[in-house]
């Protein structure tokens, strides 16, 4: 007994004079708001509640201050969420670690999007049309009526940007969601989405944080939004009214990346993998109507949940794929001309 108290008592001394050893801490940035609250609980906790210590940072997915870190080789962040553009974008720049999927989760438990060289999707959100069930008697049936301001009176709210409006534009206008990105590509596509834009202009409220949307839908300010659907159900969980109308949503996923040089690279390993486990993954879909990436987690979840997720069958029936390829190619122009038409 006494040699095993002379051993702990050495091992306890070394601890102490490596506190960095003992108290390794692990840097994870996410967005912040109602996701960075159902990360806590499904990943964050389980995970400290083994030992470790997780340092939860929120930014808005400024992937200059990852740039500025590995360029000065000077990397603080060891797990950064990012949307799926950035992934793409930070991969090809050099910015992230590759990964390693036999130390973190089968690909084959994975929806495809999910698996990227440097990147690995933790959750499917989606971009979807709202009303608030309290005020509209009149619930839409297409995109068309997003456009139909004497069918539904009342103002639209739409974040500001090209990104997403110019595909629901295209929606309104006819075209099938299969087809959407082949329109859009070509120069009279995308003149016809700025076109029926315009229709739309007057009736138009802008937002630009993802909360601002279900507030308008409340206040009774615009008629019918687009919405990240896990803003609804946050609303909802506070006891409003809000309902989704899923088909022509647009889906996409956040994913998990590690900035290069991190000298915690096997400790943010060993964290991802924790979070994309069945368990954790199902956990988090229960906290937000977010999808989990993770496709064996679909099955523990019963339908109260399944029903309010972008992935559920129902829901991914008539959705559209957010295209990365599109967006990286032909966004800046874009973007561009959007800026331009908005302040026409």
């Amino acid at each position: 007994m006494k040699n095993k108290s002379l051993i702990a008592c050495a091992a306890l001394s070394a601890c102490l004079a490596l506190p960095s050893l003992a108290q390794q801490q692990l840097t994870v940035v996410n967005f912040g708001g109602a996701n960075a609250n159902a990360q806590k609980k499904a990943f964050y906790e389980p995970y400290e509640k083994a030992g470790n210590k997780i340092m939860a940072v929120e930014y808005n997915g400024e992937q200059a201050k990852v740039k500025a870190m590995v360029e000065a080789k000077k990397v603080t962040w060891d797990v950064v969420e990012v949307e799926s553009p950035d992934a793409a974008r930070g991969c090809d720049e050099g910015l992230y670690e590759k990964l390693d999927y036999s130390k973190i989760v089968p690909k084959a438990d994975l929806l495809p999007a999910a698996v990227n060289e440097c990147a690995v999707g933790i959750f499917v959100w989606s971009t979807v049309m709202a009303y608030n069930g309290d005020k509209l008697k009149t619930p839409p049936t297409s995109w068309a009526d997003f456009w139909d301001t004497k069918k539904i009176p009342g103002k639209r709210g739409m974040r500001k940007g090209a990104r997403y409006n110019l595909e629901f534009a295209l929606l309104a206008d006819g075209v099938k969601p299969a087809d959407v990105y082949k329109v859009l590509a070509t120069k009279d596509g995308a003149d016809r989405a700025f076109k029926k834009l315009t229709e739309l202009k007057p009736n138009i409220q802008w937002w630009e944080a993802g909360a601002q949307a279900p507030q308008f839908l409340v206040a009774g300010d615009v008629a019918l939004t687009t919405v990240f659907n896990g803003r609804i159900d946050a609303a909802n969980r506070e006891g409003r009214n809000l309902k989704i109308y899923w088909p022509g949503g647009i889906y996409d996923l956040d994913y998990w990346a590690i900035p290069k040089g991190t000298p915690n690279k096997d400790a943010a390993v060993k964290f991802i993998a924790f979070t994309m486990q069945t368990p954790q993954q199902a956990a988090y879909a229960q906290n937000i109507a977010y999808g989990p990436a993770n496709t064996k987690a679909l099955a523990s979840l019963d339908k109260k949940v399944l029903d309010d997720l972008p992935t559920s069958a129902t829901n991914a029936k008539e959705a559209l794929q957010f295209s990365v390829g599109f967006w990286a190619d032909q966004g800046e122009a874009l973007e561009k001309r959007f800026a331009a038409w908005a302040t026409q």
